[in-house]
């Protein structure tokens, strides 16, 4: 057994609890995404801006920041459903095949305003594009479609890291 893992799983819940604390206090978190979930619409590397939302901000299509034990969850809603006075949604990654356990409205902790990428902002859509949904569905069915599409995209953002500082160092220079 490793010894460290209590450790991790505890550092991890307190983070969850301190990120949920600042968007209940202050209305507005910026996080990193990490994960591929959500393909093509929402990229590793990406920061979103979330904020904080009530269950009638909430519809279907929006993307929304939540709790699934010790770890955040951002998916898309696909169903909104009133039920007995509860108000129950039902989330899913773009890019999974399965719907997440429904979740009630009163445990979303926000919905995306907009995310960040490559220096510009972007609101999310409620759909997906077609040549989108095609790359979801693409990425879905195919491990291996997924790995291509990530090591493209990690090579994009290299090139426009790279080319992005030799154009700061270019000024730099014209300036000393």
């Amino acid at each position: 057994m490793n010894p460290s893992a209590p450790a991790a799983e505890v550092h991890q819940a307190v983070k969850c609890q301190l990120a949920a604390e600042v968007l209940r206090c202050c209305g507005t978190l910026r996080t990193q995404v990490a994960g591929g979930s959500m393909l093509p619409a929402i990229w590793p590397g990406d920061t979103l801006v979330i904020e904080r939302a009530v269950s009638d901000e909430i519809a279907e299509g929006d993307i929304v920041w939540f709790r699934h034990g010790d770890r955040f969850v951002v998916h898309r809603v696909v169903n909104k459903t009133h039920l007995c006075g509860r108000i129950t949604i039902q989330t899913q990654g773009d890019s999974t095949l399965r719907l997440d356990s429904p979740i009630l409205a009163n445990e979303v902790l926000g919905k995306v305003a907009f995310l960040v990428r490559n220096e510009k902002c972007v609101a999310p859509r409620r759909t997906l594009l077609l040549p989108e949904r095609a790359a979801a569905t693409l990425i879905r069915r195919s491990h291996f479609a997924a790995r291509v599409l990530m090591k493209v995209h990690q090579l994009q953002q290299c090139s426009r890291n790279s080319s992005s500082h030799d154009h700061v160092v270019s000024v730099r220079a014209d300036f000393a």
